[in-house]
């Protein structure tokens, strides 16, 4: 059984190498860029990537399925450029796939912010299905939070990634305002609409759930910047969709 690697990709440069690096093991590896104005494409050609550049940016879910179309192997593992594949998981992975329990696996992320591991919060163990056989599954095609739609069974991998998701707070706050205008837009074109109680109810909402039920005054002085961030990015979220809907 063979495999393909597919990333997708955008100024990545500070991440691109080492997640390379993490699934050398691969036979393929499939990097879809879209515009990367930094060194991306060419950190992804020396490492034997084959880069494909974009000149549209569609949602996550469709560019993931445009990379997933042009792989080629057996199986496919989709990882994002700030993910890393531990030994252990390279290991699990390959036995995964030759001695198939299932069509597509559920992977594990650790994820760090700031330099403390998040084990709280919600953060852990956020199992992503990202390794499946090609043919066997798909990208949903939202903008964001895409998830991968499979057919068969569904199992779950004994490792996981290690995740780096944000540098620090200017990333942090940057994903947040990216993320709060494509959700915003895609609650929209659904119809959604909201008022002055509504985003402040939700963000509230937000705040209790990360920081009390899921635990993330466990994370220290991180889980509280983490929680205030995710009430936040719920407030422009939806702030967002009220001056959509009053037509600004």
């Amino acid at each position: 059984m063979t495999l393909s690697v597919i990333i997708i990709t955008k100024d990545e440069e500070a991440h691109i190498a080492a997640c390379l690096d993490s699934v050398a093991f691969a036979d393929e590896i499939i990097v879809v860029d879209s515009g990367s104005s930094d060194r991306t494409c060419e950190i992804a050609r020396g490492k034997g990537a084959r880069v494909v550049s974009t000149s549209d940016w569609p949602g996550f879910g469709p560019q993931k399925n445009r990379a997933l179309d042009l792989a080629t192997q057996d199986w496919v593992l989709s990882i994002d450029a700030d993910e890393r594949v531990t030994p252990e998981l390279a290991r699990a992975i390959q036995q995964a796939i030759r001695q198939p329990q299932a069509e597509a696996y559920e992977i594990a992320r650790l994820s760090n912010f700031c330099g403390r591991w998040i084990r709280h919060s919600g953060w852990w163990p956020d199992y992503v299905l990202r390794l499946f056989k090609r043919g066997a599954a798909r990208f949903t095609d939202a903008a964001v939070h895409e998830r991968v739609v499979p057919q068969g069974r569904v199992a779950r991998l004994g490792a996981h990634f290690l995740h780096y998701p944000y540098a620090d707070m200017q990333a942090l706050i940057s994903k947040v305002n990216r993320y709060s205008t494509d959700a915003a837009l895609m609650m929209y074109a659904k119809g959604r609409r909201t008022s002055i109680p509504g985003m402040v109810g939700h963000s509230i909402w937000t705040f209790i759930r990360i920081y009390l039920i899921r635990k993330g005054f466990l994370d220290g002085r991180e889980g509280f910047i983490l929680a205030v961030t995710a009430a936040a990015g719920s407030f422009f979220r939806y702030a967002k969709l009220y001056f959509l809907g009053r037509g600004q």
